[in-house]
């Protein structure tokens, strides 16, 4: 299948994501309200999703806000693909499958995706997640080769199989976009502004440092959401984003 070029951020606010990891539609449609004149694109990962379902993708939609839907797609060929259009009929705009899935699966995302046409959701693999450091990944989940090297090898064969990037932390980045080129998107979670908190981060980096690495998007959650001001956090992240 023959890889479409993404269209890659413009501008520090086209590159941050926020993501709305909270535990009811309330709180996560208080958080747009309150960020929508900042930020375009919220994340609605796992935690909301369980919560309040497509409610929530609709919700940022009627904001005017994108959404990259991070549900971490991993099962056959087959219901991966089923469920990669339902995401499509929804309308987001980067939805995530893991990369450990295999080629087949991940093949089968992207032709799902494809299906929608011009407005089709970027499909991003994920690599190696970031609160996993090399011993974590050698002594429980028996992989013998550095983070970098498995997620290089993941991209590969999520770009192989026709992918539009990957999602990996902010270490990684640069060799990731060594090896994917140009036209591949990278996604960063674990992103934390200057002097603030890992959190349960093995692998963060600065919005300056991520993006100088090769990042297009940089996910952050808590350092955002959890401030007092979350539209001044937002801003201040924004301000360390190169433009």
């Amino acid at each position: 299948m023959t890889v479409l070029a993404a269209r890659g951020p413009r501008s520090a606010r086209d590159r941050l994501i926020v993501a709305l990891d909270t535990p009811g539609l309330p709180e996560a449609e208080a958080l747009v309200d309150r960020l929508r004149a900042a930020v375009d694109t919220f994340k609605v990962g796992s935690q909301l999703f369980t919560a309040a379902g497509p409610a929530a993708v609709e919700m940022v939609r009627k904001r005017g806000g994108r959404v990259f839907l991070d549900l971490k797609y991993h099962d056959i060929p087959a219901i991966v693909g089923g469920a990669v259009r339902e995401a499509a009929r929804l309308g987001v705009t980067l939805l995530t499958v893991h990369a450990t899935g295999g080629a087949a699966m991940l093949r089968a995302a992207a032709e799902a995706a494809a299906e929608a046409g011009r407005d089709r959701p970027r499909i991003l693999a994920v690599t190696v997640l970031t609160s996993l450091d090399r011993a974590t990944l050698l002594r429980e989940l028996g992989v013998p080769v550095s983070v970098e090297g498995h997620a290089v090898a993941l991209a590969g064969l999520a770009r192989a199989a026709g992918c539009d990037g990957v999602v990996a932390s902010p270490r990684e980045a640069a060799r990731l976009r060594a090896v994917l080129g140009r036209d591949a998107l990278i996604v960063t979670p674990g992103v934390r502004p200057a002097g603030g908190a890992a959190d349960d981060q093995a692998r963060t980096a600065t919005p300056a440092a991520a993006c100088r690495a090769g990042a297009d998007y940089l996910v952050v959650g808590r350092p955002i959401t959890g401030a007092p001001d979350p539209a001044a956090a937002a801003a201040a992240t924004l301000a360390e984003i190169p433009a």
